[in-house]
């Protein structure tokens, strides 16, 4: 799978989130606020992780459409890792 500049920017913009959240806890902010920003770095993390599925199953639907194979197989594999992902 080629991942595109989108899901890059993602994970960048996770990483210094989770950069954002040790300096938080360097500077000891109080846990409410550092709690509040791990759950948004789980929500992108989790954003992150449709999109790869979406992204992947889409060209693994359009290969076995090419294919003559049904789909069913790799839309099984997706909803597998979406539900591993949680």
């Amino acid at each position: 799978m080629v991942y595109d500049e989108q899901v890059i920017r993602r994970l960048k913009r996770l990483e210094g989130q989770t950069r954002g959240i040790l300096k938080m806890m360097e500077d000891g902010k109080n846990c409410k606020e550092v709690v509040s920003q791990l759950s948004a770095v789980r929500s992108a993390a989790d954003k992150a992780i449709a999109y790869i599925v979406a992204v992947n199953l889409e060209q693994c639907v359009l290969q076995a459409q090419e294919d003559h194979v049904d789909p069913r197989r790799q839309v099984n594999e997706a909803v597998e890792l979406l539900i591993k992902s949680r």
